[in-house]
């Protein structure tokens, strides 16, 4: 953890100093040739602009040889054009090629909207005379700095977006040549394509985060200092400082971050207060392999705290060792220790509000995983992820690979809708992949298929969906058999309360033509143990193929409970028949952890998909309908619980 400096505020607003009678903190720091620079933000007195009385910001500059002593301030930055005419705040100072920029935040309206926040820059050699100053962001942003060298040959820069549109998106910038900092065409493409930028680091959309101080290049990586606030839209906000570890060659790729705070308020200067209770970094630099944290405290004064940089990078590259974890209830899946895999990412609207219920196969490798992922409006896509473990997701789309198309499954009434609950078979040359398609009113079975090749690439041309199930008749949990019976393929699927199986000629499915449901596989029956009744019963994953028969991976609910309660069990089918079914009813998994029985859906764990990987067979399952999670099963024990023994 980070300790303060005992010296603690070092930095304070000089009453005789007009410019910074009322506050003087957000330092940031650039060291070069053993001298310290440090600048921040400092507040006036309310002073009348256009006839307003407003405390105006502006940027200060100081120097130190030790960092913890300054010299007495001046003021280096004021409002000058119209877009900060209310204030110029909380600069970050990067040293890049003999210059210093100088990125801050401008305000050009008061009272303070959105879309007059945004980012100005000033160049300088020496602190002394200002070489140039540009508005850089022609939308809301704040807090940008300049990483101190190339990367890959460009000039490159992180910045907070959306800083007051919430939810705010930490992005990265990368420049051909200095000109296109603050050129508008290249910002107006930029953000045309924002969600490519952006480093997901937000944990929930009741959070907020804001980049602190300029990236710090250390042997593991850039290290980046900034501000997580915790419950940000209530009044138990709490203003951490954390640290994430970006690639050196890439600074999309996050190495690792912290999992909690490394300093919170907890000082009276940090408690008391223009704005009590802040603690917000803003300036970093390292020196005798100690990190050296500059920060605001209560948005009035600034200090400084400092710790190991070795330690911190320890924490932020340490791999937690993977396990497996058998259920409580003694039932035979093991989770991993690590779930959940998938989480939201409140950054991207798209998945904004869940991410449950995956399709996965094993192809060249490595585990493929489509999975539903739902917006706040109720609208649900697919994205994609993949590993090469299984378990540690090394790749991830930052958009969705599947959108609603069809007249089908687009959103007809507020509510739920879109394209729910894939499931992916690999048959020849091609992926299919089956799901429920839901325009708001009838759940039908639905598909479309990619050449793997494509698919491989990432080059999304799916074929245009086919919707097989009749407009009259709810149905949803279907698959496509990984072989055709006797020439003719196989789809599993759920009407009313049972799993029915089809065999068609053809996957042609001409208009109106639709599944016969005429071969009921799995009802549901009384358990006279639990006293109860199954009310649902589904297919959770495509059947995996042994020499045994087909393993049906199933889920159902028990009727008496409220909200039902999602259940994982297994069936045995017949190899050559598979309508003839030669054990059910064994339970393999219940929900038991947190983010199964707290969710969206309380009480859920949702397999859409399984892959076997040498021995072990992998399901991937929804907890609670808004979280994804891993579990395993030997294929021994799975065929033990079948009566079968090896």
């Amino acid at each position: 953890m980070l300790k303060r400096c005992s010296e603690n505020p070092i930095l304070k607003p000089q009453n005789e100093n007009t410019w910074e009678a009322k506050a003087a903190f957000n330092p940031s720091v650039s060291k070069e040739n053993g001298e310290i620079h440090l600048l921040y933000r400092a507040v006036s007195a309310p002073i009348g602009i256009k006839n307003k009385k407003v405390a105006v910001s502006s940027i200060g500059y100081t120097n130190s040889t030790d960092g913890i002593h300054f010299e007495k301030g001046r003021q280096l930055i004021k409002p000058e054009h119209s877009w900060e005419t209310y204030g110029c705040e909380d600069p970050r100072v990067t040293y890049f090629g003999k210059t210093y920029y100088i990125f801050y935040t401008a305000l050009s309206v008061f009272p303070f909207q959105p879309d007059g926040i945004k980012i100005g820059v000033v160049t300088t050699k020496d602190f002394k005379k200002i070489e140039s100053k540009h508005l850089v962001t022609p939308f809301n942003s704040k807090a940008m700095a300049l990483f101190p060298e190339k990367i890959n040959g460009k000039m490159a820069a992180i910045l907070t977006v959306h800083t007051d549109i919430p939810p705010s998106k930490i992005a990265l910038a990368y420049f051909k040549k200095e000109e296109d900092i603050w050129f508008p065409q290249y910002w107006n493409e930029w953000y045309a394509s924002l969600d490519q930028h952006v480093i997901p680091l937000l944990r929930d959309a009741k959070d907020h985060l804001e980049v602190g101080a300029p990236p710090v290049k250390t042997k593991e990586g850039w290290l980046i200092i900034y501000s997580y606030i915790k419950n940000y839209f209530s009044p138990e906000k709490i203003f951490g400082i954390e640290a994430v570890l970006l690639d050196l060659k890439d600074p999309s790729i996050v190495i690792g971050r912290t999992e909690k705070p490394l300093l919170i308020p907890k000082m009276p200067y940090e408690l008391k207060g223009d704005v009590p209770d802040v603690t917000f970094p803003s300036g970093a630099y390292i020196q005798n392999d100690l990190l050296h944290v500059y920060y605001g405290a209560a948005d009035s004064t600034g200090c400084l705290a400092t710790m190991p940089v070795n330690d911190l990078l320890k924490i932020l590259t340490e791999k937690k060792k993977a396990e497996f974890i058998a259920e409580k209830s003694g039932h035979r899946f093991e989770r991993y220790n690590l779930n959940p895999i998938i989480s939201p990412r409140p950054e991207f609207k798209w998945e904004a509000k869940a991410t449950f219920n995956p399709a996965a196969i094993y192809e060249s490798g490595r585990v493929h995983i489509i999975y539903r992922a739902m917006s706040k409006d109720d609208t649900s896509v697919w994205g994609y992820a993949s590993s090469k473990d299984g378990v540690h997701i090394d790749e991830r789309s930052r958009e969705p690979i599947y959108t609603p198309k069809e007249i089908f499954e687009q959103k007809l009434k507020p509510g739920n809708s879109g394209c729910e609950d894939p499931r992916i078979t690999k048959m020849g040359n091609r992926f299919y992949v089956f799901y429920t398609a839901y325009d708001g009113f009838t759940p039908r079975v639905a598909f479309t298929s990619i050449l793997i090749k494509d698919f491989l690439k990432k080059w999304w041309n799916w074929d245009r969906p086919k919707v097989i199930s009749s407009p009259l008749i709810p149905d949803k949990d279907a698959c496509l058999l990984a072989k055709k019976i006797k020439n003719k393929y196989a789809i599993f699927h759920r009407v009313d309360n049972d799993i029915y199986i089809d065999y068609v000629n053809d996957l042609g499915f001409l208009e109106e033509e639709w599944l016969k449901n005429k071969l009921s596989l799995i009802q549901p029956k009384y358990v006279k143990k639990a006293n109860d009744h199954i009310e649902k019963i589904g297919i959770s994953a495509p059947p995996i193929k042994t020499k045994f028969g087909w393993l049906l991976l199933y889920h159902w609910t028990l009727g008496a409970k409220s909200p039902y309660q999602y259940n994982v069990g297994v069936a045995l089918l017949d190899l050559n028949n598979p309508s003839l079914v030669i054990k059910k009813d064994v339970l393999l998994m219940e929900p038991e952890m947190k983010y199964e029985k707290l969710g969206l859906v309380p009480n859920v764990v949702f397999p859409c998909g399984a892959v076997q990987i040498k021995n072990d067979i992998f399901i991937y399952y929804g907890g609670a309908d808004q979280v994804i999670g891993v579990a395993k099963i030997s294929m021994k024990d799975i065929l033990k619980t079948l009566g079968i023994v090896i």
